[in-house]
């Protein structure tokens, strides 16, 4: 029986904080918001995470920050279309590749061991949520509307008054996909490394 719903905004490497936040299906009642930083720090979660097979979790996508050479590649990489070319020099340093892989092989295990294990990106879901901001992402006052709007929007009463970290309320939106997912009012939008990604 579900129960729980997990969200985890992972980030793309661990000098920079992921968040953690665990729901009540029934109540809708935040009873774990967290930051991590290290794939040992996020397995060591879901090793003692109690309820593991009795939660829908879903996990952001990371934008893989790999150094590249030439600054028009890093500013191009989100609107580059995939190529299929062998060509050497049409995917020079896997520059077209949009997301890390980072904690794939950990998810695997999770999802093998019969949790429900979804992936999601963050800013489709944000549209999706009506939590998008016409301000810089994750930015101070992006930040300040996402809280906000997750506060008295979405009923989430606890959240403090102070600013929260950007990881923990981008974790609260994957609780939210989370029990959409429980409602079955999601859907696959793409599969990456095994798993479906899913947006509303």
């Amino acid at each position: 029986m579900i129960t729980h719903c997990v969200g985890l905004s992972l980030a793309p490497s661990s000098s920079i904080e992921s968040g953690v936040a665990v729901c009540e299906i029934n109540t809708g009642d935040l009873i774990y918001v967290d930051k991590l930083f290290s794939m040992s720090d996020i397995e060591t979660f879901f090793n003692n995470y109690p309820s593991l097979k009795n939660s829908i979790i879903c996990v952001s996508l990371p934008w893989d920050n790999a150094m590249l050479e030439g600054k028009w590649r890093v500013l191009s990489k989100p609107y580059q279309l995939i190529h299929t070319s062998e060509h050497p020099f049409v995917n020079k340093d896997n520059w077209t590749q949009r997301f890390s892989t980072r904690g794939a092989d950990l998810l695997d295990k999770i999802k093998k061991s019969g949790a429900d294990v979804s992936r999601f990106e963050v800013y489709l879901t944000r549209q999706k949520l009506n939590l998008y901001s016409n301000h810089k992402e994750r930015s101070s006052a992006d930040c300040k509307f996402l809280q906000s709007a997750l506060k008295y929007e979405y009923g989430f009463d606890s959240l403090p008054s102070n600013m929260m970290p950007v990881a923990q309320l981008e974790a609260i939106v994957g609780t939210i996909l989370a029990k959409e997912k429980f409602k079955n009012q999601t859907k696959k939008i793409f599969e990456f490394k095994g798993l479906d990604v899913i947006n509303l």
